[in-house]
């Protein structure tokens, strides 16, 4: 498997794969071609069925420059290799094509092809949970020391960072107001939900204030806010409101939230080496499934369960957003994909919680929950994996939106 730092990128949103991943290739193929006199960008399959909701050509046109950079919308064209597919081409000053190159987001903004795929660098030895649990028990290991064996020194630091970061994107969302950019002109929710939750009693005060934490985040992805990939930015939220609430109201320290980083990471990492955690290729079941998945296995650690709990809670996270959809109204990181971040972040703690009551033992394992989820992705129709064709996105469609 790769660096965890693969899963936690620190970006600006609304999403990985269509944000994130596409600058990336756009600053990669300015580097290729910086003499070019024009470049023409097509998009193919889910990239460009919502890339303007979720700000793709934006992206793009910020790094090649507007005046420069044409953009091609190809929506019902899937390349072979994935369904995020990119073709940046540019020309000299006798409209002569000097490169063309193909590229792909796979989520979690990262970009690959057949070949940089195969040719990622692989620190950590064993690909499944199973492996992993052999291996930490034999060696009288936590998950976050199983990290620093394999990562480079300053992963710590790194994750560090993204802790700041994952806090910094709660607090100012907290602090907005207003209308959500894009054209369904979804009003902010997550300051009225904390001023709601700091006038209940304490009981429902924590639950309630997770789902303002959540919402905080993912409206700060949504209007383009820094955030980082948990595993992605859809996801941002669910991950980050735990770990902000399990330090604000249970005392956590940095330390300890750092290494619970670290043990999410190492989940997600399974998700994304052994399925998908990319939207368009699985459905939301790879990122809001993904994200309650780790949140779960980082809140479990920290309230001191032994690994086989961990992984017990992981799984549950997991299990229970198989065959989610991801049918996002118009194209943008915001309905359902907001509310969602609020509800896995509170079946994150429940995962918990059952894990914790538990001896560990369990029918399902997390390996064969994530072999399940790649299938059951294979399955759900392209109709409900991003492209905005279907389920919510054309049931809940208002109806004075015109495409």
């Amino acid at each position: 498997m790769e660096s965890i730092k693969k899963i936690y990128r620190i970006g600006n949103g609304p999403s990985s794969s269509h944000t994130i991943g596409p600058r990336r290739a756009a600053e990669k193929f300015l580097k290729m071609e910086p003499m070019a006199k024009k470049y023409v960008v097509t998009l193919y399959g889910s990239l460009a069925a919502t890339g303007k909701g979720h700000l793709t050509d934006k992206a793009i046109i910020d790094v090649l420059g507007k005046d420069k950079t044409e953009i091609v919308w190809m929506p019902s064209v899937f390349l072979p290799f994935h369904p995020n597919g990119m073709k940046y081409e540019s020309f000299d000053e006798n409209n002569k094509q000097t490169k063309s190159w193909i590229i792909y987001s796979i989520g979690g903004g990262k970009i690959a092809d057949e070949n940089t795929v195969e040719s990622e660098k692989h620190i950590y030895p064993h690909n499944s949970l199973n492996d992993i649990l052999s291996f930490i028990g034999k060696e009288g290991m936590t998950f976050w020391e199983y990290v620093q064996k394999y990562e480079e020194s300053d992963i710590w630091d790194y994750l560090s960072e993204v802790w700041i970061v994952m806090q910094k994107s709660v607090e100012d969302g907290l602090q907005e107001e207003g209308v959500l950019p894009g054209s369904i002109h979804l009003r902010r929710k997550a300051m009225s939900y904390y001023t709601k939750a700091r006038s209940y009693k304490s009981s429902l005060y924590g639950r309630c204030a997770v789902q303002a934490y959540a919402l905080a985040v993912a409206e700060h992805n949504a209007s383009g806010g820094k955030i980082v990939t948990a595993p992605t930015c859809g996801s941002s939220g669910v991950l980050a409101a735990v770990l902000y609430h399990l330090h604000k109201e249970h005392g956590f320290t940095d330390k300890q939230i750092i290494w619970a980083l670290a043990t999410a990471g190492v989940f997600g990492n399974v998700i994304k080496t052994n399925a998908s955690i990319s939207g368009a290729e699985v459905g939301c079941q790879g990122e809001v499934g993904s994200a309650c998945s780790m949140a779960a296995a980082a809140s479990c650690q920290l309230f001191g369960a032994f690994p086989q709990q961990i992984e017990y809670a992981a799984e549950i996270g997991l299990e229970h957003h198989l065959g989610l959809t991801c049918d996002p109204i118009c194209g943008l990181v915001q309905v359902p994909c907001i509310e969602r971040n609020a509800f896995a972040a509170l079946r994150a703690l429940d995962a918990n919680l059952y894990a914790m009551m538990s001896d560990g033992r369990h029918m399902i394992s997390f390996d064969k929950v994530v072999k399940t989820m790649k299938l059951t992705g294979k399955d759900i129709p392209s109709l409900y994996k991003e492209t905005a064709e279907g389920g919510l996105a054309v049931v809940g469609k208002p109806k004075d939106i015109v495409d």
